[in-house]
């Protein structure tokens, strides 16, 4: 038997071009982000529950909300994440990020039980960090501030930092184990996992908090809670077939005989092209994810729902989002067009939080939210089935958990500083407004649709670009 004969059958043997196996692989690191993104959005729901029972106005609520990202942005933890990734490896990474999201988990879920109530933790946080309320404040704390939500937000920051750990991973893992195959189908269904979490969560959370007719915040949390110890089971399991695929591949699985430097990131940072797209990821995130905190609430407002009501109206958004995504990335796997994907995400965003900006108020129609909501779930589809496959296209293999990092870390500062923005401009447009059914969006939802008109162009620079530079982006993914 000649040397190419024996190349062809190890190659043909390695465990990732068994399609069983990498979409067991796939349905690993899935499950896991499908739980992790129901505990990252189980209070969006119980907005107004949290206003009537643990005291968290607008500005408490957008707070922690914005909490998340806290350490990710300010302590650099998504840049060591990506180094971590880049140097120890997925399976490393991915059990600590489960191991870290359940951590801060069960913090959250404390601070929202009756055994906080009135316990030394609770004085300790009543005197904590009580920063006035001011521009320079960039922490999640101010005076007045519950106790319970300064507790939840430092779990969240927590919480924060394994889940954004676990997103970088995650996609460098379908990378590893889908290149060269079908990576936007794989990248889409994923994502379509997350968006069934989204779902679950805005009908199951308010489901679960009001069992029994006994209304409690920290029931749901506590559910979802449960739901991350069996995620982070599933990259244990996972661990397992990373080893067996890199025993398989050797050295070149993880790069092993060139290893990360520091100083490969001005590689990434002198790139213009790799600032694009990190723009159109913080602008079409921020204008996504924050925006899901405040939906429920919003269409309560808007057409007088209840929580578990206005969540059958949103469940349009996640679900729909869930069952695109998958078709729109092998779409994208064999006929490429991503930034045209990009362009036309961005003006669907546009026109959904314009209409519920103006058209919504005044019409008061379900029907109306009903039709925003899916031009937002079309649009939410586009983007991470065309964007995420578009970043191996643009750096060198290596430098691809610290690009990942480095987008996310960039997509957390706007996912840091618009809850807490939105929050701000909900109070300050409703003055004097205590009723948490009576607010009035318009403002906050024209701030949204902004961010649209900006990806809008960033999208338009990146095909100019694009078409010049011949990087491949509107190219297929598969290579026949």
């Amino acid at each position: 038997m000649t040397k190419e004969n024996k190349d062809a059958i190890t190659v043909r043997s390695v465990l990732s071009d068994k399609a069983w196996a990498r979409w067991t692989a796939l349905t690993l690191l899935a499950a896991a982000m499908l739980f992790s993104y129901i505990f990252m959005d189980v209070l969006s729901p119980l907005q107004e529950a949290l206003q009537e029972t643990k005291g968290w106005d607008p500005n408490a609520y957008g707070r922690f909300a914005g909490s998340e990202t806290f350490l990710n942005v300010f302590v650099f933890f998504l840049i060591f994440a990506g180094i971590i990734l880049d140097k120890m490896g997925v399976r490393f990474t991915a059990i600590l990020s489960g191991a870290v999201m359940l951590l801060g988990a069960t913090i959250n879920w404390y601070s929202l039980t009756d055994a906080f109530e009135g316990s030394s933790l609770q004085s300790f946080f009543d005197n904590f960090v009580n920063i006035p309320q001011e521009w320079w404040n960039i922490t999640p704390f101010y005076a007045g501030m519950p106790a319970s939500a300064k507790m939840s937000a430092v779990g969240f920051m927590l919480f924060g930092c394994g889940v954004e750990m676990a997103g970088i991973t995650v996609s460098r893992g379908i990378v590893k184990w889908f290149a060269g195959k079908e990576m936007a189908l794989a990248m889409g269904i994923e994502m379509a996992l997350a968006r069934c979490g989204v779902a679950i969560v805005v009908l199951g959370s308010p489901f679960i908090a009001n069992l029994h007719n006994e209304l409690s915040v920290s029931r749901s949390v506590g559910f979802a809670t449960l739901l991350l110890l069996i995620g982070l089971i599933s990259f244990i399991v996972y661990g397992f077939m990373d080893y067996k695929l890199e025993r398989e591949t050797g050295e070149k699985g993880e790069e092993k005989d060139d290893p990360f430097k520091v100083s490969d990131l001005k590689y990434l940072l002198g790139s213009k092209v790799f600032w694009i797209v990190a723009m159109l990821c913080v602008l079409y995130y921020s204008a996504i994810f924050p925006f899901q905190k405040y939906a429920i609430n919003m269409l309560q407002c808007n057409l007088q729902l209840s929580a578990e009501d206005a969540g059958l109206v949103f469940f349009v958004f996640p679900l729909g989002a869930a069952a695109i995504t998958p078709f729109l990335g092998n779409y994208l796997d064999r006929k490429g067009k991503g930034v045209s994907m990009l362009i036309l995400g961005a003006l669907l965003m546009i026109a959904c939080h314009l209409t519920f900006a103006f058209v919504l108020p005044a019409t008061q129609s379900s029907i109306v939210a009903y039709l925003a909501i899916i031009m937002l779930g079309i649009s939410f589809s586009l983007v991470p089935a065309s964007l995420w496959p578009s970043v191996p296209k643009l750096v060198d293999n290596k430098l691809l958990g610290s690009a990942y990092a480095l987008i996310f870390w960039i997509q957390n500062i706007g996912l840091y500083a618009f809850p807490m923005i939105i929050g701000s401009v909900l109070a300050s447009s409703n003055p004097g407004v205590t009723d948490p059914l009576k607010y009035n969006y318009t403002v906050p939802m024209t701030v949204f649709a902004s961010l649209g008109v900006l990806a809008l162009f960033f999208g338009l620079w990146l095909k100019a670009i694009d078409s010049k530079g011949n990087y491949g982006l509107e190219e297929p993914n598969v290579k026949n």
